[in-house]
């Protein structure tokens, strides 16, 4: 990814947005520190999320100003709409903090508004405290969504973007089923997946593969193995495309041969429950709605003691670890359906006892009058 990727009047426009963002909440700045948010704000995605960088950004037009590891600093002069890119370290140690404090004093942070972007992975706590201690009574917002919220419906451009990364996701996906055989590895399934993405433009997703297969199928997150498949065995995979950043996931249960009765019972509410979810999406539509439907159905056929996972959330361009957006579709949540957003439909059933599960991630965009799915591929389970 880079500036080139979208037009340059696209970033203008989303600075500004941020910008008035930044006013309406009462601040005149903003530290920038999501990975995605410095992406989608400037283009740049360097690897320097894995120690201190931040962007600062005023609700006044002003520079955009950066802060990254100097190993970084020329890739982000490179890549990225910001005005100014500074280093900290790079041929010797240096504490990013000592330099943010340099930063902070010369855009007069000190003496005004300030708010710090609150992230989930990718502030240290101890970079917290002394940040808060250093900006003192300016600091008067810890806000985690204020540029979620102006992010999560996405522009025409953007789905194009993921469009694409979901055609990637299903041919990712068949490559990986046609090597599955009784003496074939799970990691070798998983290789052939990540061949086929790497091959055909993709990068690599922010989040690892999900591949369980045989006993390992009341896994809801189990990583592919050495384990060696044998006839009959079922299996589950959740993969993610990643195209220019932009995320589509794909997840298909499948079995090598026919699936038992109890399995495919379980795949079969499954799917229903995730169709409930499709239908229910719509513009204005609480989040916790296609959630109470999913929920619904899997209760009733007794298995709601299995439904040990969000049944969707929202879908953004990824950095590791994760892919997510805040937008969740679980109990207790709070948001809002909105056209344009890019969502999962996933709700699970993972029986430990009984070694079995069930999983169909799909992807959808929610347009004026409901969603559209993104997947090709079939959605019953798959027989090879």
């Amino acid at each position: 990814m880079s500036k080139h990727d979208f037009t340059r009047d696209e970033f203008a426009d989303r600075v500004a947005r941020a910008r008035r963002a930044v006013a309406d909440a009462g601040l005149d700045w903003l530290v920038v520190l999501h990975p995605v948010s410095l992406f989608w704000l400037t283009g740049g995605e360097a690897k320097s999320y894995q120690s201190f960088q931040c962007l600062l950004l005023a609700a006044e037009d002003r520079p955009l100003t950066l802060l990254s590891r100097g190993s970084d600093i020329g890739e982000w002069r490179d890549d990225a709409w910001v005005d100014d890119a500074i280093p900290w370290g790079g041929p010797e140690p240096e504490d990013p903090i000592e330099a943010f404090a340099t930063l902070a004093g010369r855009h007069g942070l000190t003496t005004a508004r300030v708010g710090i972007e609150m992230t989930g992975y990718y502030l240290h706590p101890h970079h917290y405290t002394r940040m808060k201690d250093l900006l003192g009574d300016a600091l008067v917002a810890e806000p985690a969504t204020l540029l979620h919220d102006i992010r999560a419906r996405k522009s025409p451009a953007e789905l194009a973007h993921v469009r694409e990364a979901a055609r990637h996701a299903d041919a990712a996906l068949a490559a990986c089923l046609a090597v599955a055989r009784p003496g074939c590895t799970e990691l070798a399934m998983a290789g052939e997946a990540y061949r086929a993405l790497l091959a055909s433009g993709c990068g690599l997703p922010a989040s690892t593969m999900n591949l369980v297969t045989g006993e390992r199928l009341c896994y809801a997150h189990g990583a592919p193995t050495q384990r060696v498949m044998r006839a009959g065995d079922g299996g589950n995979i959740e993969l993610g495309a990643a195209f220019r950043r932009y995320t589509a996931t794909l997840g298909r249960d499948f079995c090598l041969g026919t699936p038992s009765a109890r399995y495919q019972h379980i795949h079969d509410v499954v799917r229903a429950a995730g169709d409930a979810m499709i239908a229910a999406i719509r513009p204005g539509v609480p989040a916790i709605g296609p959630h109470l439907a999913a929920k619904r159905i899997i209760a009733e056929a007794g298995f709601d003691a299995g439904r040990l996972h969000t049944s969707g959330y929202g879908l953004a361009p990824g950095f590791p670890p994760s892919w997510g957006e805040p937008l969740n579709m679980f109990g207790g949540a709070t948001g809002v359906i909105e056209e344009g957003m890019v969502l999962t439909i996933e709700p699970p059933i993972f029986l430990h006892k009984e070694r079995l599960g069930a999983r169909l991630i799909d992807n959808v965009i929610v347009t004026a009058t409901g969603a559209t799915l993104l997947s090709e591929a079939s959605r019953d389970i798959i027989r090879v």
